[in-house]
Parts: structure tokens; sequence; C-alpha cells
């Protein structure tokens, strides 16, 4: 049994995109006190702590992760003493409230921004990345995350700024030392409100090659990986940041972004390193990018993705600690990308909360995966609303794409999949508006909602509910040891879960065809988990069943 037990390790996170979680006023847009009224929802599923995407004064040109202040609340979400009293209400409740912390990035249109495009001779000029073109071009040939280069001339001062990611995010240059103590000044503003602690988004790029050379490559994630992550001074910073200010906290981390890999990850949460406490892998969630990124896909098969999962558990258990997930607010639905979202959306549903809240690491669930929301499929561009999505399109048809087949690509691999809005109900807009929401509604609302589940026993929410309460009781699935079995069967992902209290045999048929798990299983296993309502053989499953045995201890499975 892990003897290092800390509140984080044992908590369940859910994550909110305010944006589109529910809408109080009307305006269509989901807004703070519509986390607060539906605070004794978020309550009932048994969670510990809510995440919640950037609520920062923003444009919106890529939905808040564009911050133009980060002490001000964005007006259409509410406001600062909104906040308040929603972080004092989480609070009482006894669960806490992470944010997102953007820091490689601001707005354009934030103030240093507006001072830094000023003139040459600013104060604020070092605060972002500015140079020179080369024969009349950008600085070199390196691509935004969002198409197109990463490089935009300002004609003020006819040089060029950096932006990995829309030309209205400037990359902030961690380089300067004044920057960096704004930075840590703004952390501190949060922390001392009463935050529970951050996730950090693209937290890895904030430290890049420096001399700016041309990627010899067109594959995307090489150039990501070789030229945009991991600086030379990535870890110099975390530890700064640690000292100045998080470990002066009981606060939670999590970073997020490209390029961290079994390789160098225990250089962020290592620990004895004091930078993350944890840090999201993306080995899973890009199984099915190609080499020119999500709108390239893929196919994938099940040992790739048991493999991902056992590396990293072997990568972490001994020096520190994992991530669960398997969708958020930059990813397809979980259910429609890895499960069966027809036939099957309620036993995939299930199964997919069964692997969450079984393996060992801090599992995080994404707003509306708890009813099995499923991707959208809109029948035109123009009711998407993602920047990422949108440029990919108009890049596709300057290059003469088939664009009923790309349209397709969207509807699979689109982030707008996951930022529809909440499905409370099968009333209006699916009970989260009453007027028009920002983004169109799935349409299944009317069947797929939380008011149809709430008091359904067998309902996707009951489950996880379930789920929830179950791993809260066996600390085995927070903290025991793990080992995969049969690695390479093409259906069934097994697992062994165990510690010197408790053992538990997982199995999980990731197919629509019934199979049979060959390995013995002796008759006197108590079947604790089962996402069917009615049993059958103990070594039988299902399309898409999921089972957990308690097993006696000394008992071998495979």
């Amino acid at each position: 049994m892990e003897t290092n037990r800390i509140w984080w390790k044992e908590a369940v996170v859910y994550q909110i995109y305010p944006r589109s979680f529910y809408d109080s006023n009307g305006d269509g847009i989901g807004d703070l006190k519509g986390i607060l009224d539906k605070l004794d929802y978020i309550e009932s599923l048994g969670v510990d702590i809510i995440w919640l995407c950037p609520v920062y004064q923003s444009p919106n040109e890529d939905n808040g992760y564009d911050i133009s202040d980060y002490r001000q609340i964005m007006q259409e979400f509410g406001s600062m003493q909104q906040f308040d009293e929603l972080l004092h209400s989480i609070h009482r409740k006894n669960m806490k409230l992470i944010m997102d912390l953007v820091a490689n990035h601001s707005s354009d249109e934030h103030l240093w921004f507006k001072e830094s495009r000023k003139s040459k001779n600013n104060p604020y000029r070092d605060y972002y990345f500015w140079r020179e073109g080369k024969n009349g071009h950008p600085p070199n040939n390196w691509p935004s995350f969002f198409g197109g280069s990463a490089w935009e001339i300002d004609h003020q001062t006819q040089e060029y700024y950096l932006h990995l990611f829309s030309k209205k995010q400037p990359d902030l240059n961690w380089e300067n030392p004044k920057m960096r103590k704004e930075m840590y000044n703004i952390i501190e503003f949060w922390l001392n409100k009463g935050v529970d602690g951050f996730r950090m988004d693209v937290i890895s790029v904030i430290s890049k090659e420096l001399n700016f050379p041309d990627a010899n490559t067109d594959n995307f994630l090489d150039i990501m990986n070789n030229h945009y992550a991991n600086g030379d001074k990535v870890h110099i910073y975390l530890k700064e940041m640690s000292h100045e200010v998080l470990r002066k906290y009981d606060i939670m981390t999590v970073g997020e972004g490209p390029g961290i890999n079994l390789d160098n990850c225990l250089e962020y949460v290592g620990e004895d390193r004091n930078e993350l406490n944890m840090i999201f892998h993306f080995g899973h969630m890009l199984i099915d990018h190609g080499s020119n990124g999500r709108f390239d896909p893929v196919s994938w098969d099940l040992p790739q993705f048991k493999k991902i999962f056992s590396d990293w558990d072997n990568k972490l258990k001994d020096q520190g600690w994992g991530s669960i997930f398997l969708g958020n607010h930059d990813y397809p639905r979980m259910v429609s990308r890895f499960g069966n979202d027809t036939q099957y959306r309620v036993e995939s549903s299930k199964l997919f909360a069964t692997l969450l809240l079984s393996l060992r690491g801090t599992p995080y669930i994404y707003q509306g995966d708890e009813i099995g929301m499923t991707n959208v499929a809109f029948n035109t561009i123009d009711d998407y609303r993602d920047i990422e999505g949108t440029n990919a399109w108009l890049k596709a048809k300057q290059e003469g794409k088939n664009m009923v087949e790309f349209l397709k690509i969207i509807h699979q691999q689109g982030r707008d999949n996951a930022r529809t809005p909440m499905h409370w109900s099968s009333h209006q807009n699916g009970g989260f508006s009453k007027s028009d929401p920002w983004i169109k509604v799935n349409p299944n609302f009317h069947h797929i909602n939380i008011n149809a589940q709430d008091k359904d026993q067998n309902s996707i929410l009951n489950y996880y509910r379930m789920m929830i309460k179950f791993r809260k009781k066996n600390p085995t699935l927070v903290y025991g040891d793990y080992n995969c079995l049969c690695p390479e069967h093409e259906s069934i992902y097994a697992y062994e879960r165990w510690d010197e209290a408790s053992k538990y045999l997982i199995l999980l048929n990731i197919s629509d065809n019934n199979v049979v798990y060959e390995s013995p299983i002796s008759r006197s296993y108590q079947l604790k988990i089962n996402n069917y309502i009615t049993p059958n053989a103990i070594n039988k499953l299902r399309p898409w069943e999921a089972k957990m045995f308690s097993l006696p201890q000394g008992t071998t499975s495979c």
C-alpha cells in the first residue's frame, strides 16, 4: 500500500467547460451562476475537485485560452463577486476548486502586449518574442498549432511576434524575469483567494528552442517535440515557480502539454523534483492522430491502448503520480472515440467509467461523459465554433480536398464535439439555456440527458455515482499495484489491482462481440461490479461488458 497518502491522490476530479455547462441568465452562454445553481448535482456525483476551464477576461478567440486580464472575470461569465461566492460554496460542500493557468501565452488584447507592440524600446517589449523577418518572410518556418505560420508581422515596428497558437495568442517570453515575476504574482492572487490548485495549460512549451532554427521536417508532431516543448529551462522555471509560490500552499498542480513522455515525465512529477504533482500524458489521446495531427486520423488497436496505460503506470508507480482521463475539452467525446456510441452507448460508457475509476492515479471526468454524451455531426462548417477546426477546414479547401469527406473528419475529430451544451433535460436546448446557445445543442438531448437518468438506477449517471463511491471505499483501487493480463488480446483489457488488504480482477470487453476470458477464474471469486443488469457466466463477456471481481489473496489469475 502506498504510504505517502495525499488528498489529491485520492480525489476524483470533475472538469467543467463553463461556456457549455449551464446558462443562468438566458444569454445562451454558460456562466458562474449556472455552475453555482448546479452545485448540488456536482456534489451528488461524489467528486472531490472541480476543475474550471478559463474564466478570466478574454476576447474569446480561443474560448478563454486567450487572456486579456488574469485578475478579472470574463463579463459573459459573471463577476468576481460571483466567483468568490462559487468558491465559498464549493468549499462549504467539502469540495475543492482548481483553475486553468494559461502561462505560455496571453491575448494580444492584454495590456502587456498592447504596450509591447508600441515600439522596440517599450519596457514590455521583452515580455514577448519579437524577431526580424528573413528576406520578407517570417524568421523561420515553424507552423502554428492552429495552422499557418507561427509568426505574425506587426506593421508598426515591422517585426514578427511568435504565436504557437492563434495570432491573437502571442507567446510570453519566460526568459524575462520580470514577466515571470508578474506570472507568479497572478498565481499568488488566486491562491490567496483560496483556490486549491491549477491545471497548467501547455506548460511544457514555456521554454522553447530560442535560436529559432528552421524545422527540417513537415511532420508536426516532430516539430512540436523537437522545437516547441521541453526547452532547456522548463524545469528551472517550474522549480522557481514552486519555490516562489506553489510550495507555500496546500494545493495540487497538474501539467499539460506536448512532448511529455515516458523518458522525461519524472523530470516534471518526480516526488523529489518539487515541480508538479501530476501531468496529463497524451499517448492514448494521440493514438488516432497521424503525422499531421488530429485531422489526419489513423487506425489503432487495443494492445496499443493497453500498453500506453501499463507503461505509464509502471513508470510512475514508485516516484510519481498519474492522471487518468479519456476525454476533455480538446478531444472528441469519450464514448464516440473509444466506444460504440450507437447500439452499445450505455454499455461502453459504463465500461469506460469502470476503467477510469479502477486504475492507479487521479481520475478526471469531463462534463457530460457521466451521461454518455456523444459526438455531434453538424451539417455545415458554419455551425462549428472552434478556431482549430475552422482553420483546418479553410486549409483543406485551399488544398482542394474532398470537403464532404473532410466534414466527416471534423465530425469525428473536432474539439467542438466536447463543447456542445450540457443536456440537463429534454426541454428546449436540453435545458441548458432559454435562448439560442453559443453553439448548437446535440440533437440527441431528447433521450440523453441528466433528468432522464437521475432517477433511473440502471443509468450511466448512476453507474458513475456507484463507481465513484466504490473507489472511495476501496483504497486498493487508488494506491494498489497494477498488472495487465493478456496484453496482446485484441478485445479484452484485463488487469489486477492489489495490496495487502484486497485484490481485484477487472475484465473489460472492448468490442461489439461476445468473447470468453480463457484464463481460469475460481467460482469463489465475488462479482462486485457489472455494467450489465443481468448476470451471466463468470468468464463470458458480452459486447462492451465490464466486470470487477474481488479475488482471494494469493490467487493467480492468468
